[in-house]
């Protein structure tokens, strides 16, 4: 009986010291385990922060202040293009629906800049010889080169510029008119051969035909430009067949030369 006693108390033994054994094996792997998984997050953490601030490098290195051209890089630069260019205000179409269409020019060249993105307040402070930074498009309508979808700022450096009307009678019908588009520019010598109404009636557009050495061109009173109660609306309005007079306006192009007339003077 008592050999069978301590048989059993041996067994006994043996099972306790291998459940210790299966304790303490179970605590060393989730040990090991938890510090996998504290290193495996750090690692992640420490990633994502390098990614985000590479992003945000890019980004700030992407906003630039677009480069302003020169006349001549903006008359070089392909159509549907953006463009940055800084001129003087010349005139300017009347202001609607938060637009306006001005004639801009420096001492190298001219642009049209149409529709341009403008407040009612901005609108009145664009006087002649007012510079302006303007970022658009290059575009063209009926061969008219101009910048649309524009946007401008005021450049108050205290400059100005008004361009005076260059005499360019002698460019008529050649091939270098063109070159001088949208410039304030004169004709001297022309003879009216026909006046008519936009639409039929005064208050609209005036179509103007003038001749110069058996040759007929095209020109416009504007209304949005120089409006009904102006001294050159009234003379154009009451011109006739035969007349000679000296015009003078913004080499405008539509289909061919179409200038917007600002002056004229009838020849005595």
């Amino acid at each position: 009986m008592k050999k069978i006693i301590s048989v059993l108390l041996a067994a006994m033994l043996v099972f306790a010291f291998a459940a210790c054994g299966e304790t303490e094996n179970v605590a060393d792997t989730t040990v090991e385990t938890t510090e996998e998984v504290v290193d495996t997050t750090a690692a992640d953490t420490t990633e994502a922060v390098v990614d985000t601030t590479a992003v945000e490098t890019t980004a700030d290195e992407a906003v630039e202040a677009p480069a302003v051209m020169s006349y001549a890089e903006y008359a070089a630069a392909e159509l549907d293009t953006a463009v940055t260019v800084e001129a003087y205000v010349q005139g300017h179409q009347s202001w609607w629906d938060n637009k306006i269409t001005v004639y801009a020019q420096d001492a190298d060249g001219a642009y049209f800049i149409y529709e341009m993105a403008c407040s009612e307040e901005d609108a009145a402070k664009l006087v002649a010889g007012t510079r302006i930074l303007v970022s658009g498009y290059k575009a063209e309508w009926a061969g008219e080169v101009e910048i649309v979808d524009a946007t401008f700022e005021f450049v108050t450096d205290g400059e100005s510029f008004v361009a005076e009307a260059m005499d360019a009678t002698a460019l008529l019908g050649t091939e270098d008119l063109i070159a001088h588009q949208n410039k304030l520019v004169a004709f001297k010598g022309m003879t009216v051969e026909a006046v008519e109404f936009k639409n039929g009636e005064a208050g609209d557009d005036i179509y103007v035909t003038l001749s110069k050495d058996g040759a007929s061109y095209n020109f416009c009173v504007e209304v949005y430009l120089t409006g009904t109660d102006t001294e050159v609306y009234t003379t154009v309005s009451a011109l006739t067949a035969g007349t000679v007079v000296d015009v003078e306006g913004f080499l405008y192009w539509y289909e061919g030369m179409n200038p917007h007339i600002t002056a004229i003077t009838v020849a005595q």
